[in-house]
């Protein structure tokens, strides 16, 4: 209830310290939820290998959202702009464990727009969700910038734009560091493709012991116009607390730590009732301890029957090999979910679904499966290495 109290009295603020004429402000943000079953009698079951996506459709047994609030707060006679945003960020829902369940403030940061000596590059300074591009079938963020710090955005240089900003961890002692991050991002290499380049340097504080430094290269081809939709293909690497990919990992990984992954991913909209995705993905994990690769194939092909009913189909594979040299974890799945949408696009929303989701994984995933999970011996299923749930969600985002 606090931390509810102090977002209110945040986002009153934004709201309330307007002058005459300035612009209004939007509420933007996203939610799902829904309810299910599972055939062996009980609540909704979601299916997923630790450390791995999950291929969402009819896999999503949480209620999360996002509610932001951004305004412009004052404008010079110069036409500088100031705009203010706050987000508050909530999940609850089944297999969310009491101290996991929250509301918070995900967003509270200030832009500075049009300043009269930064060429139209934007100056920041806050709590942000930065730099975060993801796949969306397997909700998937490939970076992770977020974080509390300032930086500058979008500065004009060349045939393409830079931005830089430098980040602090603060949550407790053993994850103190700076990380600076450099991005030059739209820098065209051939006809309707850009180049994104992402350099992340970590510095662990000197004061806190057996901490490690580290950093993060991503190399991000985005090829438009591809079957009416678009097609992105990344490489990264990572070393020590830089596995994360732009964001901090532990800082007790040394450099012997290191994670490559290379991923291709599509979005087609080949006519206006056939869309849909697909996804490529493997990444590989090292240190003196062994190595680990994570690889995932899946698609979601949509094709709407009238302007707001639409058939969608998700088939989804996972497979991680043990860093022992056992057996590999294997988790198939495919998900049906007749929707009613707001229009016959692949990205329409809101979409109220009802889905029906069948799930196939072999022993090695049941014994690394967390306790009580749908894929433990322990969970819904028992020693059954199958299962099925069905259920209706609703999401959307605005």
């Amino acid at each position: 209830m606090n931390k509810c109290a102090v977002a209110m009295a945040v986002l009153g603020t934004l709201m309330g310290h307007a002058s005459a004429g300035e612009a209004e402000g939007i509420f933007h943000g996203y939610f799902r939820t829904g309810a299910g079953t599972n055939s062996s009698d009980g609540s909704q079951a979601c299916y997923s290998l630790p450390g791995a996506g999950d291929y969402r459709l009819g896999n999503e047994c949480t209620t999360y959202g996002e509610l932001a609030y951004t305004k412009e707060l004052a404008k010079a006679a110069n036409g500088a702009s100031f705009v203010g945003t706050v987000r508050t960020v909530f999940q609850d829902g089944v297999g969310v464990s009491d101290s996991d369940k929250s509301f918070k403030l995900g967003e509270v940061f200030m832009e500075a727009k049009n300043l009269d000596f930064l060429n139209g590059a934007i100056l920041w300074l806050g709590k942000r969700f930065y730099d975060r591009p993801d796949i969306h079938i397997i909700d998937f963020k490939y970076i992770h910038g977020d974080g509390i710090g300032a930086g500058v955005q979008s500065i004009p240089a060349g045939p393409g734009k830079f931005s830089y900003a430098l980040m602090r961890n603060n949550n407790d002692r053993d994850s103190d560091a700076s990380r600076h991050i450099f991005s030059y991002e739209e820098l065209p290499v051939n006809t309707d493709g850009t180049l994104k380049f992402d350099l992340t340097l970590i510095k662990a504080d000197s004061s806190v012991a057996n901490t490690h430094n580290g950093w993060s290269l991503s190399a991000v081809h985005k090829q438009n116009k591809v079957l009416g939709g678009d097609n992105v293909f990344g490489v990264q690497y990572g070393v020590g607390p830089g596995i994360k990919i732009g964001g901090t990992d532990s800082l007790a990984f040394a450099s012997d730590v290191t994670r490559t992954r290379v991923f291709d991913t599509l979005y087609w909209q080949v006519t206006p009732e056939f869309g849909g995705s697909a996804v490529v993905l493997v990444q590989k994990d090292k240190s003196d301890a062994g190595s680990q690769t994570w690889t995932s194939a899946g698609v979601r092909p949509v094709y709407a029957l009238t302007d707001n009913f639409k058939l969608q189909l998700e088939v989804g594979h996972d497979r991680i090999t043990s860093r022992s040299g056992g057996a590999a974890q294997q988790l198939s799945k495919v998900t049906f979910a007749p929707t009613v949408a707001l229009a016959k696009n692949f990205w329409s929303r809101p979409e109220l679904r009802l889905f029906l989701t069948y799930a196939k994984w072999n022993k090695a995933a049941q014994q690394a499966a967390a306790a009580g999970s749908a894929l433990s011996s322990t969970g819904v299923f028992g020693g059954k290495t199958e299962g099925a749930s069905a259920g209706v969600q609703v999401e959307t985002w605005f």
